[in-house]
């Protein structure tokens, strides 16, 4: 089945549509769902899909003449294929299969094909200036490495600068849109799937749920056959030269550490060097890093783990090791990984939250134009304080100020009291519309604050019946 991507879809349908000259960029982070978008858009139209491989230019060059072929004889076995001597000759054949109809040309992980011959940029776009611009040619460009994409696909200095019509870039899906896949679980199973799968679809098709969460859990993820046991180590030494140096530091930040030297100093590396694995993570979307919303990244500036994925296989299958390669899992998963699940999930519900009002939360009293977490210092009472959601507005010195708990038991009136004290630490002399989500549902004390228009409280039900 093919789930939640009926804008991107709509919206490639609608250049094919208008018959003219397209250059698409397509790019995102591994498993989010880019190829099977491509393939539903080619779904019924007629095509070259071109998968370039991590592999030399002749090689690339093989595949290339095989996708032509399959073009234009789709009943004939591709083996018997003929070689094309060159690219030119490869991109000619293409440009004339497209000239007396409307033909898709897709190049998935572009990078690789741009990696084995440097000059395949600078030829696509000769094409595209003096041959293809004219014609009704569809290109795709379509791409994981996230940095190569952005710069040297549609950065500045690329040769193929400008010559792109559009670009998409797909992100992982919303918690909304995860619990499509799963219409009939509940909306705690749906959040803890999307805790564990970040709304990476590949993630959530390999997780296997029928029934049963935990069934699916054990048997996919906390067991060493499983599809999902080893995706974190067979990620990092796909997309890395040093896969065990990478995980060293995923290790250190899911054990705690989220400033740069607190990182360098557990993981024993250099900080110059450090900073420079840290930022190669994030380009893939492993981890981010966080700045107090108001703020300048800057001394204030940790790292935290972003994808959900690696966050909960680091949080939980390393510490569970023993126990998982003897096959003896099911005995502690109730006690050792379970009853942890609900810890585990305050920060994805922050998050979740945080998507809730910037996406789908109708009559806000404000029109937010950014929304993220705070931290400072209580200087009055010399402590530390964490908003879990500020909302910055439209309108001047007007904020929205959140909690969010995913426990089972209800939030109290003294909630709204502390969330009063940290908007004073945040900053004094502004508007405050204060938000609470809880899991777990509200006392009656607080239900009466919101009736005289002190807070608005909102609980999981409430989000997922955002639409």
């Amino acid at each position: 089945m093919f789930y939640c991507r009926e804008n991107e879809l709509n919206k490639l349908n609608k250049r094919y549509k208008d018959g003219k000259f397209e250059c698409i960029v397509i790019y995102g982070r591994r498993r989010v769902g880019k190829t099977a978008l491509i393939n539903e858009f080619c779904r019924g139209k007629k095509n070259i899909f071109f998968s370039a491989l991590d592999t030399t230019a002749s090689e690339n060059l093989k595949t290339l003449s095989k996708a032509i072929y399959e073009s234009k004889n789709p009943d004939t076995d591709a083996a018997c294929a003929p070689e094309f001597r060159s690219y030119d000759d490869a991109f000619a054949e293409i440009g004339r299969m497209a000239k007396d109809q409307r033909m898709i040309f897709v190049i998935d992980e572009y990078p690789y094909l741009a990696k084995s011959d440097p000059s395949v940029s600078s030829r696509l776009q000769h094409l595209i200036d003096r041959q293809w611009s004219d014609g009704s040619l569809f290109l795709i460009l379509c791409g994981s490495s996230m940095s190569f994409m952005e710069y040297q696909v549609l950065g500045y200095e690329s040769p193929l600068y400008g010559r792109r019509t559009a670009q998409l870039k797909i992100e992982p899906l919303t918690y909304l849109e995860t619990a499509v896949f799963h219409p009939d679980l509940s909306m705690e199973d749906n959040a803890l799937i999307y805790g564990i799968t970040g709304g990476i679809p590949h993630y959530i098709n390999k997780l296997g749920v029928r029934d049963d969460l935990d069934d699916a859990l054990l048997e996919n993820l906390f067991d060493p056959s499983g599809y999902l046991f080893e995706e974190p180590e067979n990620l990092l030494k796909q997309e890395l030269r040093e896969p065990g140096v990478y995980n060293s530091i995923i290790t250190a930040i899911a054990e705690g550490a989220s400033k740069l030297n607190e990182i360098a100093t557990k993981t024993r590396i250099a900080t110059g060097p450090c900073s420079k694995y840290l930022k190669v993570l994030t380009e893939l979307g492993i981890i981010r890093k966080d700045t107090p919303v108001t703020e300048k990244p800057g001394k204030r500036t940790i790292y935290m783990i972003k994808d959900n994925f690696f966050r909960f296989w680091y949080r939980f299958v390393p510490r569970n090791i023993t126990m998982i390669g003897s096959g003896r899992i099911k005995q502690v998963y109730e006690t050792a990984v379970k009853k942890q699940f609900s810890d585990y999930m305050e920060l994805v519900f922050e998050a979740m939250c945080r998507q809730y009002l910037i996406r789908y939360a109708q009559n806000l009293p404000l029109t937010l134009t950014d929304i993220g977490q705070w931290w400072g210092t209580d200087a009055k009472r010399r402590r530390q304080v964490q908003i879990d959601i500020v909302g910055i507005a439209a309108e001047k010195d007007e904020y929205l100020i959140g909690s969010c708990k995913y426990k089972k038991e209800p939030v109290g009136v003294d909630e709204l009291n502390l969330l009063k004290e940290y908007a004073e630490v945040f900053g004094k002399g502004r508007k405050y519309y204060f938000y609470i989500f809880s899991k777990g549902g509200f006392t009656s004390g607080l239900r009466e604050r919101e009736k005289r228009g002190e807070v608005t409280l909102l609980t999981l039900e409430d989000i997922y019946d955002a639409e």
